[in-house]
């Protein structure tokens, strides 16, 4: 079922200090059979892709993460797996700046690739990154994946790690490359006419089109009705602007109907020098392959490829806690914003139904991307019940 991208999580991790570990050089060997290891995976609420991997033959749930240096481990896993762990430094991620430690491995797997020695970041991974209740236990970032072909087959919910040049379909390309300064997937698009670079291809933010406040400014699209959305990075909450533009390019490929949003003045891609981030939601419509040590990015249309996003019609972006909806952020310009709502706010009922254990899934779930016009009758868990009537506005 599709469902509305946002709330979004966004994971990149940048500009971490090299910790005074001692430390086996890391050596990684890819598989004679890796063509043959795909790696399944599952999409979490924010968009990214969920997988199971080994760490020093601990099993742990992991996030394909091509917007992080330093692949990253959660304190709480390095916790219960007895890893020993030193602090030193921080690294700048979406929201905030994070304090760091570092930990060594022995034996990384994933997938066809296996690496031995090498080190790894800690950082606090909370729940609210993947927008779930459980929390994940890895980041797996350009320092694992960097140097091979990267085969994302979104629509069949799988991966693979190839050697760099192959190309297992065909598809449109666009330039890639890993930056010599942030060390992540970068390419470039172009909107309006106009050609908008350093992007930051990351898999691990559930948005489609990231643009920073510099980037933004003067571009034909940004006289169009705009609205707001939150996001949640390690470092916490951002609300950005946010429309869906008619046309957007990437290398050859022309993409209908984007959603894009812009960042405020001082925000995390300018903060890094980036003028943006190309987001899991964008991604997601296509077949991908990233491969940066042959510089191209290969797109093939997916089942996906041409549908419009999805649009709310009531402005209220919501999180499930079990049976109630969690308001985290009420869009401007929104019915849910003229009628008072506010962040905060839980709703248990909609329309007189309770909200279900697995409220993502179910059919319920569509309620604030509905037919504008329809009236929905909202229960809050404080007994109150109001009735919003959805509109499009943006």
């Amino acid at each position: 079922m599709r469902r509305l991208a946002a709330p979004l999580m966004l994971l990149a991790l940048l500009g971490a200090a090299e910790p005074p570990l001692r430390t086996v050089p890391p050596v990684s060997i890819l598989a004679t059979d890796a063509e043959a290891r795909w790696v399944p995976f599952d999409l979490t609420e924010g968009n990214q892709i969920r997988f199971t991997m080994t760490v020093d033959g601990h099993p742990a749930t992991a996030i394909l993460d091509t917007g992080v240096s330093y692949s990253v481990m959660s304190r709480r896993y390095a916790a219960a797996t007895g890893e020993r762990i030193v602090e030193h430094g921080t690294a700048d991620a979406i929201g905030g700046a994070v304090p760091l430690a570092w930990a060594a491995t022995r034996k990384l797997v994933l997938g066809g690739v296996t690496r031995t020695g090498g080190r790894i970041a800690v950082v606090e991974l909370p729940a609210i990154a993947t927008g779930e209740s459980m929390p994940v236990d890895l980041l797996v970032g350009r320092d694992l994946i960097g140097r091979y072909a990267l085969d994302i087959d979104y629509d069949a919910h799988r991966f693979r790690l190839l050697a760099s040049g192959r190309l297992p379909f065909t598809g449109v390309t666009a330039p890639l490359a890993i930056s010599a300064t942030r060390q992540v997937y970068e390419s470039e698009v172009t909107l309006g006419g106009r050609r908008i670079r350093p992007m930051i291809v990351d898999t691990g933010d559930g948005s489609s089109i990231t643009f920073s406040a510099d980037a933004w400014k003067g571009l034909a699209a940004a006289d169009r009705t705009m609205t707001t959305a939150i996001s949640f990075g390690l470092g916490g909450p951002i609300v950005t602007d946010l429309a869906v533009v008619p046309q957007l390019r990437l290398g050859q490929l022309t993409a209908p109907d984007v959603e894009v949003r812009v960042e405020r003045g001082g925000g995390f891609s300018q903060g890094v020098g980036a003028a943006g981030r190309i987001g899991a939601s964008f991604l997601q419509r296509y077949r991908v392959l990233l491969d940066p040590g042959a510089g191209r990015m290969v797109l093939a249309p997916g089942r996906t490829a041409t549908a419009p996003p999805l649009k709310s019609t009531s402005g209220l972006l919501v999180r499930a806690d079990g049976r109630r909806l969690d308001v985290l952020h009420v869009m401007r310009g929104s019915p849910a914003a003229a009628t008072g709502w506010q962040g905060g706010e839980a709703i248990c009922s909609i329309d007189g139904k309770a909200i279900p254990q697995d409220y993502r899934r179910s059919a319920i779930a569509s309620w604030s991307v509905g037919q504008p016009g329809r009236i929905v009758a909202l229960g809050l868990c404080n007994g109150d019940t109001r009735d919003l009537t959805l509109a499009s506005f943006y």
